[in-house]
């Protein structure tokens, strides 16, 4: 009966074409997809009310006998109405209102029993129930009498027609197999598919319902904690160069810099050096906040491997970006005798001069470049590296297998190590599920000497002092940033738009100073052009959109003003914010909004104060829930499981519980049914 689960329901007799059609939009197909759309709330009428004891404005459920229904038609507003009398067993009696149901007048014969359920109106001082559920008395009650679950709804499908859907597809539930196995349900605690299916729809309490709906929080977080170890195990699988470790060499490396090396920072590079020393291809996250040093970690890594004889390939999402990785990195390795190239689309440098893209490409094929950065020009089809061995990313949680190999020489057949970089602080529940094939390294400490930047909420009666401060910041010789939520103006949201802000800014404001405009409509070329001026002190205020959150280093800027800060989540603020205080001077960010929100003032006072983006980050979670964070929602995963990746207590449960069945059983070989439930999640599942 498992098959039972993938049945179209094309092949269901009772839904026909217009309900089908229903059902898709809902992106329901099999009877899986219908079992498994779980409701979202409850509303409790399981307790009868008498009609003598009912107020205004309350929910109730009434139990009652029909005295007498009939339609009014009302011509002026094209209106049927459906009024009937319902008397309880005391004697008293409430007048009921429907609109345009007049088929009502046919099922509501006198004499019927019927359970009502809805809100108490008041209708020329005379209480009445406007619009109820209604459900003639029966042995099984779904609409009234009980706890009646209200499910996720499109246009023309409602809970209540969904309810009738689902109730006799629950007979046949108990023929279809646990894919938990039953030690795993013992161990946490949890009830059997049969229970849960009928308990999670249809609950007999509060309580069972939160049973319910706890198993198949387990069970989708348990399915995402397998697939997640199930690529860890392929990966480890594969075969990496090894690289080896000089000591003596990495501390001359490290003396070699104009700073101290954080603890956080050598932690990281020990990590990485302990990967990078094994013939399994590393898999490893290096997080830090903007400007905490994760690149120079980065460029350790790659001198070992030079120092090795291999080679190291450093992809950066931006030319500007690889350009600048460029210029830090490459003296660093020149001291030491070893090449350095730069690959973009536009350029092509050795060792800081510029060479023919034709003699780049030769020197990599032949090994002679041990270093290579740029953007994703590096996977050409015609760049071919001799002895590949590791793969730096900035700004990407994860690079494919299959990409990594597109940085092969076919004849080579070794995976080469990863190192992805970011800025953008991964909550700790999402680190073990959604990111859980990848390890982990933390720089949580910026470098000594780092100013905090100061942040400060700004109301719209202090906007104009904000301008005066960017003018006088202006006027030392720095530069500024304004962002803004959205490309052009909306109708529907009352927030600032960048190209008008750019207008009204370069008009009204500040007619005497330069000001670029950056935004995600432009071409690659535009935005470097203007990102480049910029960064050459051309360009005075930089009105921007999101596009800036992935980050470029200009150590000039030291303001930055967020229209709409309400608009954005923390975790993008706080990218944003990075944008300054990259230099020695003191920097400031100041949040612009409008909303009297409670909830948005908590969101921005947690940015005001916060130094730390992975408190931050924890703190995001914990307002916006974790649908928000990039790739999440995009991501296919169901919403329970969505909402279940706040509870660190399951996240750790279920992480343990796929550790021990893959431990057992690394192909899933002994556990079929879970195999298949992998499957067919990977197939629908896409993450970053």
């Amino acid at each position: 009966m498992t098959s039972f689960l993938y049945t179209s329901i094309q092949n269901i007799k009772y839904f026909g074409p217009a309900a089908i059609k229903k059902l898709l939009r809902l992106k329901i197909k099999t009877v899986g997809d219908l079992l498994y759309h779980f409701p979202f709330r409850y509303d409790d009428f399981s307790n009868f009310t008498p009609i003598a004891t009912l107020e205004p404005n309350t929910q109730v459920t009434i139990r009652g006998t029909v005295v007498s229904v009939k339609n009014i038609n009302i011509f002026k507003r094209r209106m049927t109405l459906t009024e009937a009398i319902i008397e309880d067993g005391a004697g008293d009696n409430i007048k009921s209102i429907w609109f345009n149901q007049p088929y009502l007048l046919d099922l509501f014969k006198a004499g019927r029993q019927v359970n009502l359920s809805g809100k108490v109106a008041l209708n020329k001082k005379h209480l009445c129930l406007s619009n109820p559920a209604y459900e003639f008395v029966n042995k099984d009650p779904l609409h009234t009498g009980r706890l009646v679950p209200v499910y996720p709804e499109t246009y023309g499908l409602t809970s209540r027609w969904l309810r009738l859907c689902v109730k006799p597809l629950l007979r046949f539930v108990d023929k279809i197999p646990d894919i938990l196995p039953d030690e795993l349900k013992k161990i946490y605690r949890l009830p059997g598919l049969n229970y849960a299916l009928s308990q999670i729809h249809f609950p007999d309490t509060i309580e069972k319902s939160e049973t319910a709906k706890r198993r198949f929080a387990f069970e989708e977080l348990f399915i995402l904690q397998l697939f997640m170890g199930m690529e860890r195990l392929k990966v480890a699988t594969k075969n990496a160069p090894m690289v080896n470790f000089d000591e003596r060499a990495a501390k001359k490396f490290v003396a070699s810099l104009s700073f101290d090396l954080t603890e956080d920072q050598k932690k990281s590079a020990w990590q990485i050096i302990q990967d990078m020393q094994k013939n399994q291809p590393m898999n490893r996250l290096l997080e830090g906040d903007v400007g905490s040093g994760k690149t120079i970690v980065a460029a350790m890594a790659a001198y070992l491997v030079a120092l090795s004889g291999q080679q190291a390939a450093f992809m950066a999402p931006t030319e500007i970006l690889s350009r600048q990785h460029y210029e830090k990195i490459w003296p660093l390795f020149n001291q030491f005798g070893f090449e350095t190239g730069l690959m973009t689309s536009s350029e092509a440098k050795i060792s800081g001069n510029a060479v023919p893209k034709k003699e780049l490409i030769k020197k990599i094929e032949a090994g002679k470049i041990p270093v290579v950065i740029g953007t994703h020009s590096l996977i050409q089809k015609n760049v071919a590296f001799k002895n590949l061995a590791l793969v730096v990313i900035d700004e990407q949680h994860r690079f494919g297998v299959n990409q990594r190999a597109k940085l092969l020489r076919q004849d080579n057949g070794l995976i080469p190590h990863l190192l992805s970089m970011s800025a953008t602080p991964i909550p700790r529940t999402l680190g073990l599920t959604v990111w859980g094939d990848l390890d982990l390294s933390l720089i949580k400490k910026l470098p000594k000497g780092r100013k905090n930047i100061i942040t400060k909420i700004v109301p719209p009666a202090k906007r104009e002092w904000a301008y005066d401060f960017i003018k006088g910041e202006i006027k030392k010789g720095r530069q500024a940033f304004v962002i803004c939520p959205l490309v052009e103006e909306s109708e529907k949201l009352p927030v600032k738009a960048a190209t008008k802000e750019y207008e009204r800014l370069q008009k009204e404001i500040f007619p005497e100073l330069k000001i670029g405009l950056l935004h995600g409509r432009l071409k690659p070329k535009e935005k470097e052009k203007i990102m480049a001026a910029f960064l050459n002190k051309e360009i005075d205020i930089l009105a921007a959109t999101s596009v800036v959150e992935v980050g470029i280093d200009i150590p000039n800027a030291t303001v930055m003003i967020i229209e709409g800060a309400d608009r954005f989540g923390l975790a993008s603020l706080y990218q944003f914010r990075g944008r300054v205080g990259r230099g020695e001077h003191q920097s400031y960010c100041f949040l612009l909004t409008d909303s009297p929100s409670t909830a948005t003032n908590e969101r921005l006072r947690a940015i005001e104060t916060a130094q730390s983006g992975f408190d931050l980050a924890e703190k995001d979670l914990e307002l916006r829930g974790p649908g928000d964070f990039t790739g999440v929602r995009q991501s296919g995963l169901p919403d329970l499981a969505i909402a279940s990746l706040t509870n660190l207590e399951l996240v750790q449960e279920t992480r343990e519980a796929a550790k021990k069945i893959l431990s057992e059983s690394p192909s899933l070989k002994n556990y079929p049914l879970l195999a298949a439930k992998v499957a067919a999640f990977q197939s629908r599942i896409h993450f970053e």
